[in-house]
């Protein structure tokens, strides 16, 4: 019988639960696919994994959330103010609810190179990297081989997946976040490597406590007139590149946040308070180290869209993290 210490060290990076995003995406499919979720290893050598799925095969609308930020962080009159607007959050159709799929496997460990097999009917192999935070309390995971995924991120403590912090603890991040992102669109693939995420301009709403929002003033590349802001974007008279942010938590008991953004000027030519195309819908999973503290999150954009052209979608895994 292993000791305890043995048992611990036999984990990937010594830890139990991790936060996972990854995809398919491949530049000439229109069959790409995003999961978003966790594996839970155990100390016998099984894995279980639990995923949100969004699929172009199977493209879901954009979801309402019920939650809209109150007037300390938002605002109802429009204008070029310093407050987002006040509109009901959306997030990636099926986020609201249970997972999509839940499927068990074995792993093995060599040196820092976690292999898995998932036990379903076709063949799914895959083989992280493991590498563990300086202060010991997190463990990241890149993905190296997939039979199925082309992209993954990870990360791993021995936090219950339970365990989740409030908005008020994310805003109070000390550190600086950095995002990782590999996203597909118009059949083209963007990597966005080391790119910092702006938490510290977010405003804590007092009443909705549960939601963050942002009114990024000027954008360099979006909101542009050939982006379709033809009377009110960047390159115009108008010349609007205001990006409405909104962060909010969607779950007491897991890891569920969800970020949602779009350009002002789309609204504005459909005149439109909230902006109803094709927004940006970015599901999220709280990383969470070992002391329980907040470090980031994994993500996927799955924006399909709503004109159901699939080579319009939007779609994207990431990671933002203080450990990247």
């Amino acid at each position: 019988m292993p000791s305890p210490q043995a048992a611990a060290a036999s984990l990937p990076g010594g830890k139990a639960s991790y936060v996972v995003s990854q995809g398919h995406l491949k530049a000439s499919s229109q069959e790409n696919w995003l999961r978003l979720g966790s594996y839970h290893f155990g100390t016998d050598g099984t894995v279980t994994a639990s995923f949100y799925l969004w699929w172009q095969r199977n493209p879901e609308a954009r979801q309402r959330t019920g939650a809209t930020p109150d007037a300390s962080c938002t605002t109802t009159a429009g204008g070029s103010g310093t407050r987002a607007r006040a509109c009901e959050v959306l997030t990636a159709g099926g986020f609201m609810g249970a997972p999509d799929e839940k499927r068990t496997g074995t792993y093995t460990l060599s040196g820092n190179v976690v292999s898995i097999r998932w036990e379903i009917a076709q063949t799914w192999t895959e083989q992280w990297t493991v590498q563990g935070s300086p202060d010991g309390k997190l463990a990241r995971l890149d993905l190296t081989h997939s039979t199925l995924a082309t992209h993954g991120y990870g990360y791993g403590s021995n936090a219950a997946l339970s365990t989740r912090r409030a908005m008020s603890s994310v805003k109070a991040h000390p550190g600086t976040l950095k995002q990782d992102l590999t996203s597909w669109a118009g059949g083209k693939i963007t990597n966005s490597m080391d790119q910092t995420f702006g938490l510290s301009s977010f405003r804590t709403c007092s009443t909705t406590t549960s939601c963050l929002t942002y009114l990024q003033p000027s954008s360099n590349n979006a909101c542009k007139k050939e982006s379709g802001c033809p009377t009110y974007g960047g390159g115009t008279s108008a010349n609007i590149t205001s990006i409405q942010y909104y962060l909010i938590k969607l779950a007491n008991s897991d890891r569920r946040d969800t970020l949602w953004h779009w350009c002002t000027c789309l609204a504005m030519e459909r005149d439109q308070f909230c902006y109803n195309g094709n927004s940006h819908v970015k599901p999220l999973m709280q990383i969470i180290d070992d002391g329980g503290a907040f470090r980031g999150w994994v993500g996927a954009e799955a924006s399909f869209s709503t004109s159901n052209s699939r080579a319009s979608d939007m779609l994207a895994v990431f990671r933002i993290s203080d450990f990247g």
